[in-house]
């Protein structure tokens, strides 16, 4: 096998490290940075809290307008300002979201045009300089090097990708994820899950990326209910967020897949949580997939600890553990996110356009799709 592992970011880990951000910043000589976030990491005080550790030498301009799914013309915005503020380096402070979008904004600042064209063309290396700090255990995304925004014209999520949107350097701080809420722990959780099967699993997966990606099953599968059970639990804070790093770091160099073309779709139409949509398909996908991944899937189920040898009964083990696991720590089910059965043709077809399609264990059709959503919803009512 050939392949290439590239990680261009810098990872600095372990609880209080945010305190070493001016120190970052002064490495590329930043004199004016670009916060990039959103509302509710003003409301919390995390901002508050991490620019106290930006030099009092420095200028701060603040973005705050990023919305659940970054929306294209979030992108356009803060690289409008970024513009005006003349800024020289990005910090994102927040979970995928502002990271993906502040991603976004370093390739728009500096080489402008709509961000959909990144989709389809290649990024130079010209960006602004981002450094990333994550407040969630769930995304991975301040050591990939992709982004995923929503394309408001077309209702459809689209990627781009580089190595030369990577952060230069990514603060990861446990520290940030203790006064989480319970929900929002849950569901990142289960999208950290989800990164490290798919990265793990996925058909153009390699050697590197398969082992962060079952180490990483083998923390989240650990310590995600003690997590949401207790916010204040270091331990399990701490090994959330490595589960979530490593996951990132795995489904980067691999992809996702079908999981996550169902829930960006979701996410496309009827804006839902990522994490969450993902939560609800996992189990789904997985007992589809089964056949194409078995030994994968029993590998996965033992990486959570489950003890047996027979590799289909394994298999199914661990998708029922992530069925139990999902209701243990309060996840809702299919019918929550409301979706209207006329729909389900549509978000079909948006699944099956989705980049990582191709990267799914089994290959999947428009119809298989719409089949698969129509049996998840009958399963629910059942």
């Amino acid at each position: 096998m050939n392949f290439n592992f590239v990680l261009p970011s810098t990872i600095k880990y372990g609880n209080g490290v945010i305190r070493e951000l001016d120190q970052e910043l002064n490495q590329i000589a930043a004199k004016k940075i670009m916060v990039v976030c959103d509302e509710g990491i003003i409301q919390a005080k995390i901002l508050e809290k991490v620019l106290k550790f930006v030099g009092k030498d420095k200028a701060v301009v603040i973005f705050s307008g990023v919305e659940a799914n970054p929306k294209d013309y979030n992108i356009h915005e803060g690289a409008d300002l970024a513009v005006k503020e003349d800024v020289d380096v990005l910090v994102a402070i927040g979970g995928g979201s502002p990271i993906d979008a502040a991603k976004g904004i370093a390739v728009l600042a500096k080489q402008g045009g709509a961000i959909r064209d990144y989709s389809k063309k290649p990024i130079g290396a010209d960006c602004l300089p981002l450094i990333t700090i994550p407040t969630t255990a769930g995304t991975g995304s301040e050591v990939t090097f992709s982004s995923v925004i929503t394309d408001t014209k077309e209702n459809f999520k689209f990627t781009v990708k580089s190595p030369y949107i990577a952060a230069k350097v990514a603060l990861v701080d446990p520290e940030l994820t203790y006064t989480l809420p319970p929900a929002i722990t849950a569901a990142t959780g289960i999208d950290a899950l989800t990164h490290a099967i798919e990265g793990y699993t996925a058909t153009c997966t390699e050697p590197i990326a398969e082992a962060l990606g079952l180490y990483a099953v083998e923390y989240i599968a650990k310590y995600i209910a003690r997590a949401v059970k207790d916010g204040s639990d270091e331990e399990a804070r701490d090994g959330m967020m490595m589960g979530s790093l490593l996951a990132g770091l795995s489904f980067s160099h691999a992809d996702v897949a079908s999981v996550h073309c169902m829930a960006e779709a979701l996410g496309s139409i009827y804006d839902k949580p990522h994490g969450l949509c993902n939560s609800i398909i996992l189990p789904h996908i997985m007992t589809e997939s089964l056949p194409f991944a078995l030994q994968k899937y029993a590998r996965v189920a033992r990486a959570m600890g489950i003890d047996e040898q027979d590799d289909q009964i394994a298999a199914e083990k661990g998708i029922e553990w992530i069925q139990a696991t999902s209701k243990e720590i309060g996840l809702p089910d299919f019918k929550s996110l409301e979706i209207d059965l006329k729909d389900f043709r549509l978000l079909a077809e948006l699944s099956e356009k989705n980049g990582s399609n191709g990267s799914n264990p089994k290959p999947m059709t428009v119809e298989d799709y719409e089949q698969l959503f129509i049996k998840i919803n009958q399963i629910e009512l059942d």
